[in-house]
């Protein structure tokens, strides 16, 4: 009798894992089929699952619509330039909460935590203000800087150092290392997974984000590649679907790449805090 429920709740556990794999991965495999098809077969009711013919050439329709290159690059260079600022400022951050002893850390750590309650959409104005007065405006700048800090990465990042025993640190100061030798050469490669893990997780967002560069930019030579996207939907008056979604294509398979590369270390930072 127990075996049998034991057999009910793994069939039970793998048809729910099923069910929501499904949900999960639907929208991209009709994206990346309907990237392929021609006009005719977008609209065709009842819809078809494979192309009857497989067009390449929406994703050349889509690239040339646009400077696309010069999307692509400005994506990068925002996702790359923020997520090498939150390094710079969250590492020596959560190294400090997690290993010093100073006058108002809880308090301070606490503030930390509520910047992750408010999102970008409640601040935008005063920064548009402060970068408006700055000269930034319409420069990638301005897509760079309000995100040079993450609370995000302070908090996993401290959590991570906690977990580094007292002994290896203080072996590491009696070999004369200094605080700032110790932070960089002795936490940071035994955080490794973590700094990976949201290393992606922050590259995602940014390569992603759609909200701050509608903002910030009014030129396609500072424009990402989302607003490129939705003015691929704006030129095609909405209709060609097959060539949006080729361009959405393009802004998702570099994201995917960088998944499947890095995967096996975000399963190590997830496991290693848990422990």
């Amino acid at each position: 009798m127990y075996r049998l429920g034991q057999i009910s709740f793994k069939t039970l556990e793998w048809t729910l894992l099923i069910i929501v794999s499904l949900v999960f991965v639907f929208p991209f495999l009709w994206m990346f089929l309907t990237a392929f098809k021609t006009m005719p077969e977008v609209y065709q009711f009842p819809p078809t699952w494979l192309p009857e013919s497989w067009q390449f050439g929406n994703f050349q329709t889509a690239w040339e619509s646009g400077p696309f290159f010069t999307y692509v690059w400005n994506s990068f260079l925002v996702a790359a330039g923020i997520l090498v600022l939150q390094l710079l400022t969250g590492v020596p951050a959560a190294y400090a909460f997690a290993r010093y002893r100073f006058p108002g850390r809880n308090w301070l750590f606490g503030l930390t935590l509520i910047a992750l309650m408010i999102p970008p959409q409640v601040v935008f104005l005063p920064i548009y203000v402060e970068m408006s007065s700055w000269g930034l405006v319409n420069t990638l700048w301005s897509l760079i800087l309000p995100y040079g800090a993450s609370a995000f990465g302070i908090f996993l990042l401290r959590q991570s150092f906690m977990q580094v025993p007292d002994e290896v640190i203080e072996a590491a100061r009696l070999d004369n290392a200094s605080e700032w030798k110790i932070m960089w050469r002795v936490m940071v490669p035994m955080a490794k997974p973590v700094l990976v893990t949201f290393g992606l997780f922050s590259f995602i967002y940014h390569w992603n984000d759609y909200f701050w560069p509608l903002i910030m930019t009014n030129s396609d030579e500072v424009r990402t590649l989302p607003i490129g996207i939705s003015m691929l939907k704006a030129t095609e008056g909405g209709k060609l679907w097959n060539v949006i979604m080729a361009g959405n294509m393009i802004l998702v398979l570099p994201i995917l790449a960088i998944f499947v590369f890095a995967q096996r270390h975000i399963i190590s930072a997830f496991v290693y805090q848990s422990k």
